[in-house]
């Protein structure tokens, strides 16, 4: 299934475009969604941030099962006080 994913702040900047088309099997996961997106842009998070998915507007655990037509986006981690 391919998949548009939106990319936010650092992210996008990072990626230099606002949104990435990602094919991932029937029956993934986030986690799936977010190890084929490190693959494809290495220099978007280091490995021990964890990246931050909303889908369907909703903040997703990385067990939750994607669906063909999810509106999926990607959320860095945001510091400040």
């Amino acid at each position: 299934m391919e998949l548009n994913v939106r990319l936010f702040a650092l992210y996008r900047e990072r990626a230099g475009q606002n949104t990435i088309s990602v094919a991932v099997p029937d029956g993934a996961t986030v986690a799936d969604l977010t190890d084929e997106v490190r693959k494809r842009l290495p220099n978007l998070a280091p490995p021990e941030v964890k990246i931050v998915v909303a889908v369907n507007t909703d903040y997703a655990d990385e067990d939750v099962i994607l669906q063909a037509g999810d509106d999926v986006c990607l959320i860095p981690p945001v510091s400040g006080g």
